[in-house]
């Protein structure tokens, strides 16, 4: 009995010294995709733009966690320095800092687009290394 309670204090305790390695760790391997629209799709306004992410934790930007971040969109706009935050208030970027993973653009003119999703931290900094995906699209 009590080399089994060793063995689970023992393990609770490496779970506990490992868990900071984890997170810095997935921060390393994150990826987000844009899941919709698709690459080079025709579609029809207003556009859903749907966003997976991993090895990350989407929260709020009021959460100020290592391992979490959350979404912005560069909607026909080039990126920002990926050293700076991001600025708040700029035509053409977007901030989702409630946590969301999607995001309806629904002014989008008929004609070519392009959107550059970019998770940054509670900071509004872009991730290190970047994570980012972009999409083309066009909208009838």
């Amino acid at each position: 009995m009590r080399t089994s309670i060793l063995a689970v204090a023992l393990a609770l305790c490496a779970a506990a010294l490992l868990a900071p390695a984890t997170h810095a760790q997935a921060s390393r391997k994150a990826t987000v995709k844009i899941t919709s629209p698709k690459r080079g799709a025709t579609v029809s306004g207003p556009v859903k733009v749907t966003l997976q992410a991993t090895g990350v934790q989407i929260v709020p930007a009021t959460v100020e966690r290592s391992g979490t971040g959350h979404h912005h969109l560069f909607v026909d706009h080039d990126l920002t320095s990926v050293n700076d935050t991001i600025p708040k208030g700029s035509p053409g970027i977007i901030h989702l800092g409630r946590g969301q993973t999607e995001f309806v653009l629904d002014s989008l003119k008929p004609g070519p687009h392009r959107v550059i999703a970019v998770i940054a931290d509670w900071r509004h900094i872009p991730l290190n290394p970047l994570v980012a995906d972009t999409v083309t699209f066009t909208v009838k």
